[in-house]
């Protein structure tokens, strides 16, 4: 899997939440793929909720000139789509109609990797699980992932994946930065003692690592972090932890010459479990930095000062875990 995944929720934007974070045209939206494609990234993500569809039209549109096989297609199902009480969740009916609509959208006969966008409590896990298993061996799917899911959600499933002999979930989209390391809590050692790759959404910290919000400055006025919907909706952060963060990443950019967002990418690189960041662009001058993230590596000492910046004090019981690391160790 490729280090780096071109996020396309900012593809065929539509609504209040998808404009805060970019407005892209059906010639831009060309031209990025492009790019990307250029570079050697092509593993594309979306979702059926991004824009409402709109997302995966226009990234079906960019890709169409491409050979299929050379691509790799991520996207996602389970929040509402639609008014009907059978438009949301993991049911069968829901999962069967969403696939249908994506492969549509889409162009494509099949994805390569497809997401539960969150748990679904409401549905028997056998039911969703056996709904996608269905879907792989029709040929429809090649590998499954979930989203957003709490530890128990994703051992439970797993375990009823082994009990029948089904398809498993071999990928977890998990929210993951140097300002929100809640997924080393538990979700991390879940994957590692499960074999579960972590791709990450946001790995700039729901903006917030892009380098332009600093002490003495604040939040920039044409920052989408001013739009309410986007702050509500998303991972709450102090403001002294960001620039505490930042101020630590500027000490290893005066080192290494790179950026804030190519540091704080290429730390993710380096932890356990992360197969790939799913990274946005609203611009060309977005992309190729964020692009810069790879082909390079931070010392051990690089990575321990950014440890040491983005630590937080931990919820119950892994404050209490971590005091006994002789037999509970850190993922490494």
């Amino acid at each position: 899997m490729p280090e780096l995944c071109f996020g396309a929720g900012t593809l065929g934007t539509s609504g209040e939440f998808f404009e805060a974070w970019a407005k892209t045209s059906e010639a831009e939206a060309d031209r990025i793929v492009g790019l990307c494609m250029d570079a050697g990234l092509n593993f594309f993500d979306t979702a059926d909720i991004y824009s409402f569809g709109s997302s995966e039209q226009a990234l079906g549109k960019a890709l169409a000139k491409y050979r299929r096989e050379d691509v790799l297609i991520s996207t996602k199902a389970t929040f509402r789509f639609g008014e009907g009480p059978n438009d949301v969740g993991s049911s069968r009916y829901h999962l069967m109609q969403a696939l249908e609509g994506s492969l549509k959208r889409l162009g494509t006969d099949y994805i390569d990797v497809y997401h539960l966008h969150a748990f679904d409590a409401t549905t028997p896990v056998e039911e969703t699980l056996n709904t996608l298993d269905r879907m792989v061996r029709d040929g429809k799917v090649r590998y499954l992932a979930c989203s957003n899911f709490s530890g128990w959600h994703l051992m439970k499933s797993l375990s009823v994946s082994e009990r029948y002999g089904w398809a498993r979930y071999v990928g977890h989209q998990v929210y993951y930065s140097l300002v929100g390391r809640d997924y080393e809590w538990e979700l991390m050692p879940l994957a590692l003692d499960q074999g579960v790759g972590a791709l990450i959404w946001s790995p700039l910290g729901w903006g917030r690592l892009t380098g332009k919000i600093r002490r003495g400055v604040g939040i920039p006025a044409d920052s989408r972090l001013n739009t309410k919907v986007v702050v509500d909706s998303g991972p709450q952060v102090p403001l002294e932890h960001i620039y505490k963060v930042v101020e630590a990443i500027d000490e290893v950019a005066a080192e290494t010459g790179k950026t804030v967002p190519q540091i704080a990418l290429n730390w993710l690189l380096r932890r356990p479990t992360v197969s790939t960041l799913i990274i946005g662009a609203r611009n060309e001058q977005q992309l190729r930095d964020n692009l810069g993230a790879v082909g390079w590596t931070l010392t051990p000492e690089q990575m321990a000062k950014l440890d040491a910046a983005s630590e937080v004090p931990l919820g119950y019981p892994y404050w209490h875990q971590r005091q006994f690391e002789e037999r509970n160790p850190r993922p490494v």
